[in-house]
Formats: structure tokens, C-alpha cells, sequence
């Protein structure tokens, strides 16, 4: 079985801010200081109102807020008026350092062009125009969530993407969930059309909290399917989720793969039809290829395989250089992959550490047909790939990953 790379980790995506989501408002008013009036009425701190202090319903308010009033880090900062429109915005970290940021057109609010810090004590001051034309001063300070205090969940689907039919949705956390009925509460699937599906909980093969979603056969092609995070204010434990996100994507057209390891072929089909059978050469005995149904999580043009990775020394130690057409389908180290070495094994003998390899010719019209999320099902062989070994959810009865949900 050969060394697979780490497995690509998607970046949390972005929402505009409008919207991101707020899990309660941070208003800042309770320092607020009248200045004195034109007209000279009173002076700040007589204890009597002018003309410019005399608007009290005017505040401002800052987003998104979660956990004992802290506001969320990592994010654009929103400061938003209340009973009067803003004229100027200052926020500033205690060492002086400002935070930019541009006021809307309609002055109602203010947003930071640059994302706030972790565990950051700011200085808010912002002059505001009342409903009455006066002028009003709001300052205040507030503090950011540190990195200790949150928890968040890296996603593999990626906005606008087109994935294949046994892509499950899958969400790897940071830190240990507590709360897993909590945090599974906000998390969604919606698809079009319709599908009955499930959140199931497992480990991730270095021990992370991760859960998948999947519908109870494959998608159906051309569905469009709508992931949405909200984890704004959720408690973990002592933790605290701040994410909202939500992933947009396409199922594309159905290519399935068996690998038979007895007869030593590989059968691809697209929309149920079978288009082409060729020989390959699986794992011999004692690496034996996985049985089951795997998932495309890669490919690779070339790469390199070295047995080390993967705990195999001795006289079955390999180290190749340039390994071509590679299709991963297991983080442990399971690809397709063309096999030059191992010419006149294929359609007659399995002599693979586990990987199922092929003509070069053939490996490469492999590789250009599928795609991530494809499925790839090999019959015949041994043990059954593992539920966390990239994504073997389809080896799971649907009745069992049901119960694997928090919720069932």
C-alpha cells in the first residue's frame, strides 16, 4: 500500500457581510459624552443635557457578538447605528494600532476592511447625527474571542463545485465536541430535489471529532445541494462556535467503478451503462487491496510513493519516484495508478502493496474520466475499508448510520 498526501483541508469560506450571522449585538452607549452645544447651553459633565447629548435613543452597536458580549474574531467588524446615522468611525487596539474601515452609503453602518484579531481589547469611538440633526459621541471597548475559547469545523465542499454521486458532506472539528446534538443542530442539508439523508459521528484517522452527511443510496445527477454551518453562539463545553457558512454545489454525472480482484478488471460505467473494462493488477497476498466502496478524494499526475510511509521495510520496500495517473482513494495510501513495473501481471496476477495499478495508457483514460467524490467499489477482496479511511460511509447499513447521528 503506498503513502497518500495529507488530505487537503478546505479553507472556512466567507459570507458577505450582510450576511454574516449575528448571534446578539454588542451596543455601546453607556459611555457616551455630550459635547457642548453651539449655543453654549451647558458644559460635558454639569450633569445637565445639551443640545448634542440630548438624542439618548442614539447608540451603536457592534457584530457579530457571541459569548459574554465578546465580539467574533477572524471576521470584518460591523458597527451599526441606532436612532441616527454616522458621521465618523474610530476603533483601535490599545497600542494604538487603528482598525480601517469605510462608512455605507446610507451612514447606517461601518465595516472593517480588514478582519479583527483573537483575544483583542479594541476602542470603539464614533460620532453620530441624531433623528433631531444633533451631534452625539458613543465610545466604548469591547474584546474579541481568543483561539482558546472557539471551536471550528473545516469542510470539504467548496462553493460552486461540481462533485460526484458519493460525495458525503463531511465536517472535521478542531477540538473535541462536547455538545455533538448542539453542534449537529447547526449544521444542514438541503437538496433539489429532495433526498432523505443522515448525519453520522465518527473519529478521523488522527483522532479528530468529525461527522459526515449522506443520503441513504447515491445522488442523483444534477443535483443541487446547499450545506449550511451556523455554528454563531453555539456552546461546546467551555467553547463557543463562530461560524456561519453556507456552500452552494452540483452533483455531476453518475461515473462508478468495480474493481473485481478475482478477475483482475476495473469496469467503469457513467449514467449506469458500462463504457469500458480493463485489466489491472490489485494487491497481492498479505496487501490485499481494501473491499468496499472508496471515494475519489484526489488526483495527481505524478507523484512519488515510498513504502515508509505506509510502515512496509524490509524486501518489500519500495521507493518510486515518478508514479503517473494517480487516483487517491484512501488517505492510508490506496490509489489507481499506472504500473509500468507490473507489465504482464494485469488481467493475470495481483502484485500490488494494495494499490490497483494498470497500463499507463490506461491509468491515464482513468484518470481524466473521474473526478472527487466518484466511487470506486472493489469486490472480492478482504477487509472492508474503514467508515474514516477517506470516506468509506457507503460500507455502513443505512439503518447503523442513522443511529450515528447525535440526534437520532
Amino acid at each position: 500500500m503506498t503513502s497518500a498526501p495529507a488530505r487537503p483541508r478546505l479553507r472556512h469560506r466567507r459570507l458577505g457581510y450582510a450576511a454574516v450571522a449575528v448571534a446578539g449585538l454588542l451596543t455601546l452607549d453607556a459611555c457616551s459624552q455630550g459635547a457642548s452645544s453651539a449655543s453654549g447651553d451647558s458644559k460635558p459633565g454639569s450633569g445637565a443635557l445639551s443640545k448634542e447629548s440630548a438624542t439618548p435613543s442614539a447608540a451603536v452597536a457592534v457584530s457579530p457578538v457571541v459569548k459574554g458580549g465578546k465580539a467574533i474574531a477572524g471576521e470584518p467588524l460591523v458597527v451599526t447605528a441606532r436612532g441616527g446615522k454616522l458621521t465618523s468611525v474610530a476603533v483601535t487596539t490599545r497600542d494604538g494600532r487603528a482598525l480601517g474601515g469605510k462608512v455605507s452609503a446610507d451612514s447606517g453602518t461601518w465595516t472593517s476592511s480588514h478582519d479583527t484579531e483573537y483575544g483583542t481589547t479594541y476602542t470603539l469611538k464614533a460620532q453620530l447625527t441624531g433623528s433631531d440633526g444633533n451631534k452625539v459621541s458613543r465610545g466604548s471597548t469591547f474584546t474579541t474571542v481568543s483561539k482558546d475559547e472557539i471551536f471550528v469545523g473545516t469542510y470539504n465542499v467548496s462553493q460552486g463545485s461540481t462533485v460526484g454521486v458519493a460525495l458525503p458532506v463531511s465536517v472535521v472539528f478542531n477540538k473535541p465536541v462536547r455538545d455533538k446534538a448542539a453542534v449537529e443542530r447547526g449544521l444542514s442539508v438541503t437538496a433539489s430535489p429532495a433526498v432523505e439523508g443522515s448525519w453520522s459521528w465518527m473519529k478521523d484517522r488522527d483522532g479528530n471529532d468529525r461527522v459526515d452527511y449522506r443520503p441513504q443510496g447515491y445522488w442523483k445527477p444534477g443535483t443541487k445541494v446547499k450545506f449550511g454551518m451556523n455554528l454563531v453562539g453555539v456552546k461546546n463545553g467551555d467553547l463557543v462556535g463562530t461560524q456561519k457558512r453556507e456552500i452552494d454545489f452540483t452533483v455531476g454525472k453518475s461515473v462508478t467503478t468495480t474493481v473485481d480482484v478475482v478477475k483482475k478488471t476495473l469496469t467503469l460505467s457513467e449514467n449506469g451503462k458500462a463504457v469500458r473494462t480493463i485489466p489491472v493488477s490489485s494487491g497481492k497476498k498479505g496487501f490485499e487491496t481494501w473491499n468496499g466502496t472508496m471515494v475519489v478524494l484526489s488526483k495527481v499526475p505524478t507523484i512519488r510513493m515510498n513504502s515508509r510511509t505506509v510502515g512496509i521495510f524490509g524486501p518489500e520496500a519500495y521507493d518510486l519516484g515518478s508514479v503517473k495517473w494517480d487516483v487517491q482513494l484512501t488517505p492510508s495510501g490506496t490509489y489507481t495508478h499506472a504500473a509500468p513495473w507490473n507489465e504482464g501481471k494485469f488481467g493475470r496476477v495481483n502484485g500490488s502493496h494494495g494499490c490497483i495499478g494498470m497500463s499507463t495508457a490506461d491509468a491515464k483514460w482513468f484518470f481524466q474520466r473521474v473526478n472527487f467524490g466518484d466511487p470506486v467499489t472493489v469486490v472480492k477482496s478482504k477487509d472492508t475499508v474503514a467508515v474514516n479511511n477517506g470516506y468509506g460511509d457507503w460500507n455502513v447499513d443505512w439503518n447503523s448510520w442513522k443511529k450515528g447521528s447525535a440526534l437520532s
